[in-house]
């Protein structure tokens, strides 16, 4: 795990406005403070992605989605593991700002295990973007060569650590329905 240290200085890179790269379960992702536009604008441009698409959200605690998620008292828990991480379509507020939900009513959120990203969360007290480090359409960075070769001088601090043992992006499901979105 990336030493406090390094959280501190990722936590204030994202609270200055800026952009990181960090370790996850399976990927490297890139992220920032999901209430920052330019800062989520600038992720789209790095990644060529399309707005419409949305993004998703790590937690390490509910809370940290504020009142931007209405979940139902009868709901599954939003449970994930190392090896197999989960992304959850929850129910979104009309706080939910639409640059991070794109053309999609609910918002996608994964209670993140990855304990680099989980001391993020917690230093910032907030959910994070978490999109895979990579251009659409090539494949996600899985290890620091290829992400300082590819990522370095775009974002504004790579945080140190490995990625968790997943084989690659989480699966995505619907929490209402457990529909599989992407496998």
């Amino acid at each position: 795990m990336a030493g406090s240290q390094n959280i501190r200085h990722a936590a204030r890179v994202l609270e200055a406005g800026g952009v990181i790269a960090y370790p996850t379960e399976g990927i490297f992702g890139l992220g920032c403070l999901p209430d920052d536009i330019v800062a989520v604008a600038r992720i789209l441009e790095i990644k060529q992605r399309d707005p419409a698409m949305g993004l998703v959200l790590i937690v390490s605690t509910i809370s940290q989605l504020g009142d931007w998620v209405d979940l139902p008292d009868t709901h599954r828990p939003l449970s994930s593991s190392d090896t197999r991480p989960v992304t959850w379509i929850v129910p979104a507020t009309e706080a939910a700002p639409w640059w991070i939900r794109g053309d999609h009513p609910g918002l996608a959120v994964r209670m993140t295990t990855h304990p680099v990203a989980r001391a993020l969360c917690d230093e910032v007290d907030s959910a994070l973007v978490s999109t895979s480090a990579n251009v659409s359409g090539h494949p996600p960075a899985r290890n620091a060569f290829v992400l300082r070769r590819q990522f370095g001088t775009l974002v504004d601090y790579i945080v140190p650590g490995s990625c968790g043992p997943a084989s690659g992006p989480s699966e995505i499901r619907d929490l209402l329905t457990d529909e599989i979105v992407r496998p």
